[in-house]
């Protein structure tokens, strides 16, 4: 055997036991996921309604947060991770970290939060132990929750190991259990709804998450699923609350960032 194939069959074999050890770590992982609402916090009333119900005593969600992962255009393994908090209710950025950082761990197909969530989760960490005042009671991931082939995506993750309650926000479509992007765009585009949300349903009949038009004249939807302690309602309820254009501003927010740290840096 000459050197090339055999380095490539070590390569096969090595990643043939990272991917048995990250599926046993996924399943560990996926048995303390909770997909319903578990918070103390209620979100604000609408204008409408506030004059009826006065003032209470109820927690109301004030701090949301949002994730994402920036990659250098000249070193892949190069990345920014950045985390960020809004008012939930004037989506004005209160709070703002990045690390930049080189990821050693390779991507595989499926497992993306073994090589992206510990960049995040260490931002988050960071904010606990410091006792931050706004430390965010809800977090939105730009990538998916429960929409996902092993239906346990990076929010999913993230949501499992902070104890926090996640919604992921994906921009391209997991092609599972028969659900494809041209098909649910066909769909939306057809749908006369006025809110221009699709339940995401597969052949199986499991609902996987939603798609959403967030914007006016968007071709392009995104897709919400439940990361963690929440239900798929309140995802879709505060995704609605929190867009201002096409992705939800705690995402978008950490998306600009980012960027713009990486940019700064190189």
């Amino acid at each position: 055997m000459t050197r090339k194939p055999l380095l490539q069959s070590v390569i096969a074999l090595l990643n043939f036991r990272v991917h048995n050890k990250w599926i046993g770590i996924q399943d560990s992982l996926k048995r303390q996921l909770i997909t319903e609402d578990d918070f103390k916090w209620r979100l604000p009333p609408k204008m409408n309604e506030r004059e009826k119900e006065g003032s209470n005593c109820e927690i109301l969600l004030k701090y949301v947060g949002g994730v994402d992962l920036s990659f250098s255009k000249e070193d892949s393994s190069i990345a920014c991770g950045t985390l960020v908090v809004l008012d939930f209710q004037t989506l004005k950025v209160v709070y703002e970290d990045s690390s930049i950082v080189r990821l050693h761990i390779p991507y595989l197909p499926g497992f993306l939060a073994f090589r992206e969530a510990p960049v995040l989760l260490e931002l988050l960490d960071k904010m606990k132990k410091n006792a931050h005042p706004f430390y965010p009671q809800l977090l939105m991931v730009d990538g998916n929750g429960l929409l996902h082939p092993r239906a346990f995506g990076l929010a999913c993750h993230i949501g499992v190991l902070a104890d926090l309650p996640t919604v992921g926000v994906g921009k391209n479509l997991h092609h599972v259990d028969g659900l494809t992007q041209s098909r649910v765009r066909e769909i939306l585009q057809a749908a006369d709804s006025p809110e221009n949300v699709l339940p995401l349903i597969g052949d199986s009949g499991c609902t996987w998450g939603a798609a959403m038009q967030s914007s006016q004249g968007s071709l392009k939807p995104i897709f919400i699923s439940v990361g963690h302690r929440v239900s798929l309602a309140t995802a879709i309820e505060t995704v609605k609350m929190t867009c201002r254009f096409r992705v939800p501003e705690p995402t978008r927010q950490a998306d600009i960032r980012s960027r713009e740290r990486l940019r700064n840096h190189q």
